[in-house]
C-alpha cells in the first residue's frame, strides 16, 4: 500500500500553482494558494523541520535586530 504525507503532496501542489505565470491566475486561484500554503506551514510547524525553520528565522531577525542597535 502507497500512503502519500500530506505535507509533501501540498508542497508539490505549491511548487506547481507558484510556477504559473503571474498574469494568469484569478484572485480566487491567488486565495486557494494562500489557503494551501496556510494549511502547508500548520502541518510542517510541528515537525522537527519546522522548529529548525523556526530557530534558523529566529536567529536570523535577532541578528537583524542585534545590528541595528
Amino acid at each position: 500500500m502507497l500512503t502519500i504525507n500530506v505535507a509533501v503532496l501540498l508542497a508539490v501542489i505549491i511548487v506547481v500553482r507558484l510556477r504559473r505565470r503571474t498574469h494568469a491566475r484569478s484572485r480566487n486561484d491567488e486565495r486557494l494558494t494562500v489557503l494551501i500554503v496556510l494549511v502547508f506551514g500548520i502541518l510542517v510547524a510541528p515537525t522537527a523541520f519546522g522548529q529548525g525553520v523556526l530557530d534558523v528565522v529566529s536567529q536570523l531577525a535577532s541578528g537583524i535586530n542585534d545590528a541595528g542597535r
